[in-house]
């Protein structure tokens, strides 16, 4: 075929095929992803050692995953515009498994404020509290609506009203005065039911 470049020009040559990699270079490529596995290695075995001192610690003979409740307490007290009532001095075998409080959400004066926490009880039972100055509340009316009234139990001086709940549990539920309810329920029986009720006093910072 005749050469169709315009005069004065020259075809260019093809570019040079790429040299094929020696089998030095073939030999470094595999000893440098050698080098980076064994360098994950240590790495690996750390993150497996914190994984298992992780579960060692999670007793897996005792599944209980116990809460601090001082903060969300401290925080519900400071936001309440009533004397907030928690109970206190539980023996150590009471152990906190749950707090939630909407406190965060009390910004204005008067605002509403619900504190609620549940224990796994000395029986291997639930126990939970409930206070709230608003009687709308979720955590109120969760246990609440539907129960049906019992009797008046006079529980360490004061007068709680004991029902059962639409859950067949007992409850007792507390009229602490300017629209302030307090509830002790759960799968509890009814002895550390009013154990739990009896620890209800205002609450103080230490």
């Amino acid at each position: 075929m005749a050469d169709t470049a315009p005069q004065g020009q020259q075809t260019p040559d093809p570019a040079p095929a790429a040299p094929a990699a020696s089998s030095a270079e073939v030999r470094a490529a595999k000893f440098n992803a050698a080098n980076m596995v064994r360098s994950l290695l240590p790495l690996t075995v750390l993150v497996l050692l914190v994984v298992g001192l992780t579960s060692l610690r999670q007793n897996p003979e005792d599944p209980i995953r116990t809460v601090e409740t001082t903060s969300s307490t401290q925080l519900a007290a400071a936001r309440a515009s009533y004397p907030l009532l928690v109970p206190q001095g539980l023996p150590e075998d009471w152990r906190a498994t749950s707090i939630e409080t909407d406190a965060g959400d009390a910004v204005d004066e008067g605002d509403p404020v619900t504190l609620q926490i549940g224990w796994f009880t000395p029986g291997e039972e639930y126990a939970g509290y409930v206070v709230s100055d608003d009687e709308g509340s979720d955590a109120l009316t969760d246990v609440l609506a539907g129960a049906t009234e019992q009797d008046a139990v006079d529980i360490d001086g004061r007068t709680w009203e004991r029902l059962t709940t639409t859950r067949e549990e007992t409850a007792y539920r507390l009229d602490a005065g300017d629209g302030v309810t307090a509830v002790v329920t759960g799968s509890a029986d009814d002895g550390e039911l009013e154990t739990l009720a009896a620890a209800v006093s205002v609450y103080e910072a230490d």
